[in-house]
C-alpha cells in the first residue's frame, strides 16, 4: 500500500489559534502518513491527491455557510471527506437539537425564531414558557465560538427582541434557550470521541459573561482544563451518540454538555464538524485519533 496522503482542512485565518493541528500532524507523520494543513476555500488544491481529507479547523464557515456545504459535497466526491457531506448538513445548524430531543436526548430547552418572524413576540412566548428563566442565551441556529451568542437578563427583553430581530432579518434562524446558571460554577464538559469510542474529556469554563457583548473573534476565549466525566455525562454523551440520524460510528465527535438547576447533565451541542479536540488535555489522544484516521483509509484500500 502506497503511504496514505492525509489532508487537515483549516482556513487561513484559524491556523495559528488551532492548537490541535501540529500534534495531530506529527501523529500522522510518526504513523507513516504524508499530512498537511490546507485551507478549504483555497480554489487552487486539488483534492483528488489526497486518501482522506479530515475538517478541523474551518472556523469561518458559519459567515458562508451555503459556499461551505458546497465545497463540502464537491471535495466528497473527489476524496474522502471526515466527517461526511450528510453528517456536516445536519451538524452545523442547531435545528439538530430538535431532532436529538425528539430521540429522548435531554437538550437545554431549545426554542427557534426563523425568519419573518415576529421577534417580540417569539422573546414574550419563550419568557412564558420558562417562567424561573432569570437570563436566557440568544445565538443564531448556525454559528460557533460564541460568535453572535449573548446572555441576556429577563428584564431586559428590549435587547433581547433586537438581538433576535437583527439575527432574523439578517436571513438567519435564531436559538433561544434558558441560561443554566450552573455553568458558571461548574463550567461545560466536552467528551471527546474517537470512532465512537470515548477518548478524554475537558472543562470548559463559562464563555457568556453576564453584561458582555458577542465576541468579535473568531471564538470566544475559553479556559480549558482536563476534567474525568461523571457515570451520568457518559451516559447522556453516548445516548446522544446513539441518536445520530447516520451510520456510524463517526470518525470524531465531541459532546458538549452543561448541567441544570438538578444537577442533571444536558447536551449542549453536539460537534461533529470542526470542534476543537483538545489532544493536550488527553495524553496519547493524538495518536488514538491518528490511528482511527488510517484506519479510514485502509478500510478504502
Amino acid at each position: 500500500m502506497s503511504v496514505p496522503r492525509v489532508a487537515l482542512v483549516s482556513v487561513a485565518a484559524a491556523r495559528a489559534l488551532d492548537d490541535d493541528l501540529a500534534p495531530l500532524l506529527g501523529a500522522l507523520r510518526d504513523a507513516g502518513a504524508q499530512a498537511g494543513v490546507v485551507d478549504w476555500d483555497d480554489a487552487a488544491i486539488d483534492w483528488s491527491r489526497f486518501d482522506l481529507a479530515v475538517l478541523r479547523s474551518a472556523w469561518d464557515y458559519t459567515e458562508r455557510p451555503a459556499q461551505f456545504l458546497d465545497w463540502a459535497q464537491r471535495v466528497s466526491t473527489q476524496t474522502r471527506l471526515l466527517n461526511p457531506v450528510d453528517v456536516l448538513r445536519w451538524n452545523t445548524d442547531k435545528h439538530y437539537l430538535a431532532d436529538l430531543e425528539r430521540a429522548g436526548v435531554a437538550i437545554v430547552p431549545s426554542a427557534f425564531v426563523e425568519p419573518g418572524a415576529d421577534a417580540g413576540a417569539a422573546v414574550d412566548a419563550f419568557l412564558a414558557a420558562h417562567a424561573d428563566a432569570a437570563e436566557f442565551v440568544v445565538k443564531p441556529a448556525i454559528g460557533a465560538g460564541s460568535r453572535d451568542a449573548r446572555r441576556h437578563a429577563r428584564a431586559d427583553r428590549t435587547h433581547a427582541i433586537a438581538h433576535v430581530a437583527r439575527l432574523i432579518d439578517a436571513g438567519r434562524s435564531a436559538l433561544l434557550q434558558p441560561y443554566l446558571d450552573r455553568v458558571d460554577a461548574h463550567g461545560e464538559t466536552a467528551l471527546i470521541h474517537f470512532d465512537g469510542t470515548f477518548s478524554h474529556a475537558i472543562r470548559k469554563g463559562p464563555l457568556l459573561l453576564r453584561g458582555e457583548g458577542p465576541t468579535d473573534a473568531l471564538f470566544a476565549p475559553e479556559h480549558i482544563t482536563s476534567r474525568t466525566p461523571d457515570a451520568a455525562e457518559r451516559e447522556l454523551a453516548a445516548r446522544a451518540l446513539a441518536a445520530i440520524p447516520f451510520a456510524g460510528p463517526l470518525a470524531y465527535a465531541r459532546v458538549d454538555l452543561i448541567h441544570d438547576a438538578d444537577g442533571a447533565p444536558r447536551l449542549l451541542e453536539l460537534e461533529l464538524a470542526e470542534p476543537s479536540l483538545f489532544f493536550a488535555h488527553g495524553a496519547g489522544s493524538a495518536r488514538r485519533f491518528a490511528e482511527v484516521l488510517l484506519a479510514r483509509v485502509k478500510t478504502m484500500a
